[in-house]
């Protein structure tokens, strides 16, 4: 199982970024898929997740903000990220979550004031 993630890069705050994740493999038709982030000196934080079925959960810091979705024929996660703060930069890593769990390379999102 692969995850490969895309979207990253620099914008500043108020502005948008939308983070793609695809998944490779052999892929269970029931998961979770996900975004976590980390900046430097913390700890890697959950962002938002997202069930096979749709259901969704959010951190409250990214809470009216941020809107996690998934294309399942194309076992692709997304995730809009509006009125973004420079508290938001961090490394955005996409997870997948089946009997195992699985993590991409992870994408850079910087967010100038």
């Amino acid at each position: 199982v692969q995850l490969v993630e895309s979207g990253g890069g620099l914008v500043q705050a108020g502005g948008s970024l939308r983070l793609s994740c695809a998944v490779s493999g052999s892929i269970s038709s029931i998961n979770r898929m996900g975004w976590y982030r980390q900046s430097p000196g913390k700890q890697r934080e959950f962002v938002a997740d997202i069930a096979s079925g749709g259901t969704t959960n959010y951190a409250d810091s990214v809470k009216g903000r941020f809107t996690i979705s998934r294309d399942n024929a194309k076992n692709t996660v997304y995730l809009q990220m509006n009125n973004l703060k420079p508290e938001d930069t961090a490394v955005y890593y996409c997870n997948l979550e089946m009997i195992w769990s699985y993590w991409g390379q992870g994408t850079q999102v910087t967010v100038s004031s």
